[in-house]
């Protein structure tokens, strides 16, 4: 029985986990996402590579730096650094590394699809923008929002999301 204890323990912390998703990160990453399609300029030899690296780094990058801010800027001063603490805020901020997997993946699968550089850029930016309200309505939704907010949610990130590919239209044209 103590392995059935322990079983029901690791499920009774995940579902607690679950409950309390926060999808803040998620929603930043696919904004950040969506600007790095957007901000990218011209690349070299290897066009599609160089993105969806790009991305996949700035992810990284912005992952790391908010890890470190949780943990130094506002864990620290409420309790001591563990292990636990760390692997607690690494899950915590991973759905900002997450956002930038699809748009990447997008990128890479975009040759398959026909599509040239751009059609490849474009189709990132699409994917990042959905992911970005899709996170939005998941994280909505989860908080048990109403129809009508969660649908709010999602216009005013698609509306952000507009704003981005307005301002990547107005750089390129």
């Amino acid at each position: 029985m103590p392995g059935t204890r322990r079983t029901s323990a690791r499920a009774a912390r995940s579902a607690e986990r679950r409950a309390h998703a926060d999808y803040t990160g998620g929603v930043y990453g696919s904004m950040l996402a969506t600007s790095v399609v957007v901000g990218a300029g011209t690349f070299g030899a290897f066009p599609r590579v160089e993105l969806a690296v790009l991305l996949l780094l700035t992810g990284v990058v912005f992952w790391i730096a908010h890890v470190h801010a949780q943990l130094f800027g506002a864990r620290l001063a409420q309790q001591p650094l563990d292990r636990r603490v760390v692997r607690h805020v690494c899950r915590d901020e991973w759905p900002i590394l997450k956002a930038a997997v699809p748009p990447a993946a997008a990128v890479a699968l975009s040759p398959l699809l026909g599509l040239d550089v751009q059609g490849a850029v474009w189709l990132a930016l699409g994917v990042a923008l959905a992911g970005q309200v899709g996170w939005t309505v998941a994280a909505a939704h989860r908080a048990g929002a109403s129809p009508r907010m969660v649908a709010g949610a999602a216009v005013v990130n698609l509306v952000i999301g507009m704003l981005i590919v307005a301002f990547k239209l107005a750089v390129t044209h």
